[in-house]
């Protein structure tokens, strides 16, 4: 599947999360990756950013397709914006 993963941590756990998602996705700007994984491997990345993570105040957003072009939502931690749409 394709996800662009896109985070936002409080200062002192950013590193950790860069260096995380390096070794899973293609990093393509600030807290913003993306790329080819597959559903183990990113339960895997999620698993290892919740043991660092505060969920109520840091937050990853994970817009999953299998097709590039369609992507599906998934908010896990607090959601800074409520936009429901994708362009």
């Amino acid at each position: 599947m394709y996800v662009i993963l896109v985070y936002d941590m409080g200062e002192k756990r950013v590193v950790k999360m860069l260096k995380l998602c390096r070794q899973y996705l293609n990093w393509i700007q600030n807290s913003v990756f993306e790329g080819e994984i597959t559903e183990v491997k990113l339960k895997e990345l999620l698993s290892q950013a919740k043991m660092f993570m505060r969920p109520e105040t840091d937050s990853v957003i994970i817009f999953k397709s299998r097709e590039e072009r369609w992507l599906e939502k998934e908010i896990i931690g607090n959601e800074k914006n409520d936009l429901d749409t994708f362009l």
